[in-house]
Formats: C-alpha cells, structure tokens, sequence
C-alpha cells in the first residue's frame, strides 16, 4: 500500500489522509505541501517495539533522523518510547533541544569533527557509533569526566539486493571497518587501549529501501564470527548489537515490500541463532529504523500548471514543485505512483510525464505515468514521500521550501511554515546592497 494508513476518500470522492481532505489543505496552506499521517508514524514505531518485547535481553528502536527530523516528530519519538539515531552535530542538537533523552541516542557517521565528537560525549550519548581510525584519536583526546559509551561499526562485507546508492554493507564502502581485510579487529585493538572509551558492542547497517531480507542472516553471522574472534583475542564481549535499519516500502503499487514483523522475526531469529551457535551472549538488540517508519506516512501536494505536448513523443505536464523538494528521482531514479486529489479512483486516460518546476531538464518527478486528464489547477498527490525529500530539500532556483502538515483524526496541524524570501536572505551578509523593499 502505498498510501499512509489513515488514506481514505471524502464525501465529495476526494482522497483524504488523517480525516482530511487533500484539495482542502492544498488550498489553506498552498503548494508544495508536505502531508504527514500521525496514525502510519506511530503505528510502525510501535510495530518495531513489539517485534523486541519478546526479546530476552532487551533492547530499543533508535528512528534514524537523517530520514526526517523535525520538532513534531521528536514528540512523537518521546511519546511512543523510541530513541533516535542521529548522524551530524545538528541532528543531535534537534533531537535534544525537542526533549530526547540523550542517553536513547546513538550517533553513527564516517567524518565526524572534534566538536561533534565533544558534543556526544558532553551529552552523555547512549552510544558514540566510531567508524573511522581518526574517531578513536578524538575520542581518546576528548575531555569528559565520563567515559564515552561506544560501538564499532563493521562493515561485514554483505551488500543486499538494493541500490547501489544505498548499500554500504558491502566491501567497498565509506562505512565502518571491514571484517575481511582485518581492519575491524586492528581497530577493536586500539579502541580497548582507549581508557576514556567504554566499547559496548558492535554495530552493523547493510545498506537501505531493502525488501529481501536474507542478506541480514548472512550479515549477522559475519559479526558474530568476528566476536568469537574478538572474544578469543581480547576476552571481549558485545553486550550491544545494533543491526542497523534498512527495511524498504511500497513506491509503487508493483512494489511488495516486508513488513515490520517479518524484519523484526527474521533480525531477531538471526541474532539469537547466530549468538547462541558460537555460545555467545545474548547482547541488547538494537534496530534502527527510518524511511519504513515516514516514508508512507508523507505526501506530498503539487498544483497543475503548465503543459506541453510533443506530438508523437511525450506530453509534459509541470506542477510547481520538483527537485527542490525531492531530489530522490534524480538522485537515485526513484519511482512514484502520483494520484489525483478530486478523482482518486478514475482510470488512467492519458500518459504523461510530470515535470518539476526547477530550470534543469532532469528536474522530472514522476516519467510516463498513467493519470485522469489533468487541467491547470488540479491537486495531485505524491505518496510515499515522507523520507528524504524534505531531509534533502533545497532552496535551488531561490525556492523557499514547503510547509508540512501533520494530520491526526480530522484535524491539521502546521508543523513547518513556507519558508519566505526574507528567510533565505537571514544569513546573508547584506552590507552595501541596497534593498528597495525595505526603502
């Protein structure tokens, strides 16, 4: 399903989401405008934390910010019990300004700064994610009085069936020490010298938007592997293991994605196997979920404008939004199934390719999509568009970003005001230049 869960249609026929009536939004905050269903937020969160209850060491579900962060869905994070997973110094900061317990947030990434690295530590992060040789030295310089919580993130060498955008289990990959060239265990040697280093365990992501689930099996027995090796080496023993996130979804109605019980089962089974054949503790389990938590959950609204027909070719039909506020068909050829707002349910009668509004030729949302006809004005709406589109907006072409809206038993919500040109400009350095607007 490609629609978030509350989807439905009004009295008019119109396609609603959370008790709302799209073409009624689009018209009170305008377009672009970024739709998010509480109900599918919340109800995968709680999906990910049933999958660990049975789980005998325990564990938590650490949402992966760089999907979607905003101050709304901190709260929601806060509410539903669940951690966050961060990867830059402005990350962590709107996570614990919006009231997260810092001690429920990881913090991953491969080029962390000497500020950032003190940040974490100053915080009392629940774990420093070190992934890179240079990460051990400014952690071994960082001024704490508190010992660094910490994972070593290892690359095991898996590269799952997705993107190769998206992978970074594999070898060759930015992410984490490899098992197989012997870098992992080179690191575990000098982090275990590091006396303001408390190392808890392991962590391990293979990669994103992943739908067969049989490369975590296989991850996870390169890891454990490696702890026995570490086990015999060092005396070492993982009491943390974060099997990452990656979990894909529906962009299409041809795209049958697991669910989050089916991810949960087979990283559970995985781990507990694996653990328990190399006598092995059990180790607190952590998952990290992202883009399977938003991702249905948002939609994006875009007003109909301009057409253009190439007799025999294509026809072009433009809507004022584009790369700006979702650069992924670019970036990685991502497909998406666009609906129209006020005829939901009409049949398909014409092909078309939906053109962004932004001055480059690639600027193309959605190519050769069957749609009713459109006409200037129409709404039409984008699922599936609530990760990594507004994390990677831009303000290309000067384009103020869009509002989003959080919708919850037929009420909205503005989390996000339209940006503004005055926006843009405040951090400009406007010396000498003469504004007519503010003669």
């Amino acid at each position: 399903m490609v629609l978030p869960d509350s989807a439905g249609r009004t009295a008019a026929g119109h396609l609603s989401v959370g008790g709302c009536d799209l073409g009624e939004l689009a018209a009170r905050h305008g377009t672009p405008l970024y739709v998010y269903c509480e109900a599918t937020i919340r109800n995968r969160l709680r999906a990910y934390r049933a999958g660990l209850d049975a789980w005998p060491a325990g564990g938590d579900v650490l949402y992966a910010a760089k999907a979607y962060l905003s101050p709304a869905l901190v709260r929601i994070l806060v509410e539903e019990d669940c951690g966050v997973d961060v990867v830059s110094g402005g990350e962590l900061e709107v996570a614990l300004r919006c009231g997260l317990d810092p001690r429920r947030v990881s913090f991953p990434g491969n080029n962390k700064d000497a500020g950032e690295v003190a940040a974490a530590a100053h915080a009392g992060v629940g774990h420093l994610v070190i992934d890179s040789e240079r990460e051990l030295d400014l952690v071994n310089g960082a001024a704490t009085d508190t010992r660094v919580r910490g994972l070593l993130r290892l690359s095991p060498g898996v590269k799952p069936d997705t993107h190769d955008y998206i992978s970074t289990g594999q070898l060759d990959s930015k992410f984490g020490f490899g098992i197989e060239t012997g870098q992992a265990m080179a690191a575990l040697d000098k982090a275990l010298t590091i006396a303001n280093l408390e190392l808890r365990g392991v962590h391990m992501h293979i990669g994103s938007q992943i739908f067969n689930l049989g490369s975590y099996p296989e991850a996870v027995n390169v890891v454990a592997d490696f702890l026995v090796e570490a086990r015999r080496k060092h005396g070492f023993v993982a009491q943390t293991f974060s099997a990452g996130g990656g979990l894909g979804i529906a962009y299409t109605d041809d795209d049958e994605p697991p669910t989050v019980s089916e991810f949960m089962r087979v990283v559970t089974e995985s781990v507990g196997r694996a653990f328990a054949a190399r006598d092995l503790p059990l180790p607190t389990l952590l998952v990290e979920p992202g883009r399977s938590v938003v991702g249905s959950a948002g939609v994006a609204l875009y007003s109909v404008g301009a057409r253009k027909e190439i007799p025999g070719v294509r026809t072009y039909v433009a809507v004022d939004g584009g790369m700006g506020d979702n650069i992924r068909p670019k970036l990685y050829g991502a497909r998406y199934q666009p609906i129209l707002v006020r005829a939901p349910d009409s049949p398909g009668e014409e092909v078309i390719t939906i053109a962004g509004r932004y001055c480059e030729s690639t600027d193309i949302l959605v190519r050769d999509c069957s749609l009713p006809t459109l006409r200037e004005g129409d709404i039409i709406a984008v699922p599936a568009a609530g990760a990594y589109s507004l994390a990677m907006a831009s303000n290309y072409n000067a384009s103020p970003r869009p509002a989003v809206v959080f919708v919850s038993g037929g009420e909205a919500r503005v989390v996000r005001r339209r940006e503004t040109i005055d926006d843009l400009l405040r951090s400009e350095v406007m010396d000498g230049v003469h504004s007519p607007a503010a003669s």
